[in-house]
């Protein structure tokens, strides 16, 4: 009898991935298996939605129990995964779990996730500090949060911004503490940075940029204030911790698979060793318009996409297509929709109106579009992400009139543009 198919990381990736090796037509065993208590589930609305109170648990779930076993996909939940071993070169081996249970495959795929980045200062660990990675860290910070009164963000990504957002809605003194010297400074230029910058202050929250925590305090095990590099100090009856996340990557070193701040995988999403695949936030995978280099991606898209790219291979397929990336982030009434990736970028024009807080920004290199990021737009983003999909361009010059919609200026690429993009 066939041992089947282990993924191991009940995460988006990995139910993805199950849903779409039974499409493909696998009719053989599929086991699923995360360490958490839970059936896979959202992990966006956590800092969103969820953690605001306006959706159940059951909500986050991604699908129902009887759907599952209806497709004879098995979910094996509070289980950690800490030791997997292959037999000789075939793709089969075996799995040990943490509570000592013995789980034999015949094919492999880790869609592991990542953790979040600990804060490595004295007092990290006082009650009171936490971070947002879980449906446990939401529900833990939904009850402190209710209690609390002063809130320190520690990080000015999106997650350390969506939880500032949420936790000013419900009332609270919010002080949010970046290192760098700009907000989301990973994700967007600085035009877009300066704006979430004094969005967020006409909205209560007070930022302090440049600055480092360098230490935690409180009386007895309770955290009370913030010490910051400067010599000054916040009141904070709860802190945030919001500072990016690491890749698991302890059981690709088990298999001695690459990896380079993450799981190296190719578009195929094969990792060093052919025979295992892997899928979603713990990854690295070629850029999505060259086919070259090494990207890490951390969203829903991307899993959902690796994951199917990780079936079609097991199932002896070809997926190959790189998907364009895109992104969201919900903040107070400010949607942020991205698509593409703005990092080698040359210039960018601004289309709308940043004081009316709808706005657009079109990244380009060589007069070749490469991204956007629209705030409050969607017609923008939509439009953006149509044409870099299809291969074409918006040129910059026209991008700024508003009077006329993106869609209607997607244009071809020229025949210089068209050599220097290489898609798979």
């Amino acid at each position: 009898m066939s041992a089947g198919t282990l993924i191991v990381g009940a995460s988006q990736a990995g139910m993805q991935l199950a849903l779409s090796l039974r499409d493909a037509g696998e009719r053989g065993p599929i086991t699923l298996v995360g360490d958490e208590p839970y059936a896979p589930y959202q992990r966006p609305p956590l800092s969103k939605c969820y953690l605001q109170g306006d959706i159940s648990f059951e909500q986050l779930l991604l699908r129902a129990q009887e759907y599952l076993a209806n497709r004879d996909i098995s979910v094996l939940t509070g289980e950690l995964v800490d030791w997997v071993q292959l037999e000789g070169e075939g793709p089969s081996g075996v799995a040990l779990t943490a509570s000592g249970e013995t789980l034999s495959f015949d094919k492999l795929a880790l869609t592991v996730g990542a953790s979040p980045r600990r804060l490595a200062v004295p007092g990290a660990n006082l009650d009171g500090v936490v971070y947002l990675r879980t449906a446990d860290d939401a529900a833990k910070l939904r009850q402190l949060q209710h209690e609390a009164e002063s809130v320190v963000v520690v990080g000015g990504g999106f997650i350390g911004l969506e939880a500032a957002a949420v936790a000013r809605k419900q009332g609270k003194t919010v002080t949010l503490v970046e290192a760098t010297d700009r907000l989301m400074g990973r994700a967007v230029a600085p035009v877009v940075s300066d704006f979430y910058l004094d969005a967020h202050a006409r909205r209560g929250v007070t930022t302090r940029l440049n600055a480092e925590v360098v230490a935690l305090t409180g009386r007895d095990t309770r955290v009370q204030w913030v010490e910051l590099s400067d010599g000054s100090s916040l009141p904070a009856d709860l802190v945030i911790i919001g500072i990016g996340v690491v890749p698991r990557t302890e059981l690709a070193h088990q298999l001695d698979l690459v990896c380079d701040g993450g799981i190296v995988v190719d578009r195929f999403a094969r990792t060093s060793n052919p025979n295992v695949v892997s899928a979603g936030d713990c990854t690295v995978q070629p850029d999505w318009r060259t086919g070259s280099g090494k990207v890490r991606l951390e969203s829903v898209q991307n899993a959902i996409n690796q994951a199917k790219a990780a079936a079609s291979t097991l199932a002896g397929g070809v997926e190959s297509e790189l998907p364009v990336p895109w992104f969201w982030s919900d903040q107070f009434d400010l949607k942020l929709q991205i698509a593409g990736l703005w990092t080698g970028h040359d210039y960018y024009v601004v289309r709308g109106f940043p004081q009316r807080e709808s706005f657009s920004v079109l990244y380009y290199h060589d007069d070749d579009l490469m991204a956007v990021d629209s705030v409050n737009a969607p017609s923008d983003y939509m439009a953006v992400r149509k044409a870099l999909t299809q291969g074409s361009t918006i040129r910059a010059e026209d991008a700024c009139d508003v009077s006329v919609s993106l869609r209607e200026l997607i244009r071809p690429l020229s025949g210089d543009i068209r050599r220097r993009r290489h898609r798979f």
